[in-house]
């Protein structure tokens, strides 16, 4: 079975994300960090699979996703990508791997897709990197860009409020929306903007637009796994939908096994060689 809802096996490509915007067709896309939940994500019929820098909050702990490395998310996506046999795996390029300048920005792709596997890259930013997202392009990789809230800049915003509220900079995003597409870019993550714009912008581009927080008109949605999941506690933003409670069951889970340790419960004469 390929998954719910999901009939075609096929490994779905930068070229089909394309296609299902032209079709219609809403685009699924959820993290993943690991070999075995990218496995379940992506037999469960997930369109794409984010390999995100927040594995940086979510599998290490920290407080933003500046401190992850290429070399940590080269391991991630590697993981993921064994995982894998129909889903698109985009990898977060993260924070100085591609900011400094054009040369240093292609190397560092060229050396997470020669290192991960993975199918595309996602870099952060417009017209501030356009120059070094024509060069990965120009390397033959594909690039799905990233504007809104961009957590990589949580430095300079100071805060993970929306963005763009403002004509200003609600105008910026559009140009820079435009000068990605016309540069190569294969899709566009929305983050957390209002849902006017986010539509404005999907209406008028012919890639894909995913959303995470920006309304319902974008050609495609993502979260992240852990938190879809119920897995994590204490992160409740407006657009996060839990589809589970992992924490809880996990918990119950764990206690019992604890339990039945204690009480010489497990194992039994039936769990023994």
């Amino acid at each position: 079975m390929a998954g719910y809802l999901v009939s075609d096996n096929r490994k779905v490509t930068t070229h089909r994300f394309i296609e299902m915007k032209q079709k219609g067709e809403k685009i699924s896309m959820l993290t993943s960090y690991d070999y075995t939940t990218a496995g379940i994500v992506d037999n469960a019929g997930i369109d794409g699979i984010l390999v995100g820098d927040s594995a940086s909050n979510v599998m290490a702990g920290n407080a933003t996703t500046l401190p992850i490395t290429v070399d940590q998310m080269i391991y991630h996506a590697q993981s993921v990508v064994r995982g894998v046999k129909r889903a698109l795996v985009v990898c977060d390029m993260p924070f100085g791997s591609y900011q400094i300048d054009r040369h240093e920005g292609v190397k560092n792709a060229v050396r997470m897709m020669k290192g991960s596997g993975c199918d595309a890259l996602k870099l952060e930013g417009g017209q501030e990197i356009i120059d070094t997202v024509k060069g990965i392009l120009d390397a033959g990789i594909p690039v799905m860009a990233h504007l809104g809230l961009t957590p990589q800049s949580i430095n300079k915003f100071g805060t993970y409020a929306v963005r763009a509220k403002e004509d200003r900079e609600a105008e910026k995003l559009i140009a820079d929306a435009h000068l990605l597409e016309e540069t190569g870019c294969f899709a566009l993550v929305l983050e957390k903007v209002p849902a006017t714009l986010a539509e404005r912008v999907t209406s008028e581009l012919q890639i894909p637009t995913i959303g995470i927080g920006a309304g319902g008109k974008t050609d495609g949605q993502i979260l992240v796994v852990d938190d879809m999941l119920g897995k994590t506690k204490g992160f409740s933003p407006r657009f996060l939908r839990r589809y589970a409670n992992l924490y809880d069951v996990m918990t119950d889970a764990i206690g019992s096994y604890v339990t039945d340790v204690k009480n010489q419960a497990f194992p039994t004469e039936e769990e023994s060689y």
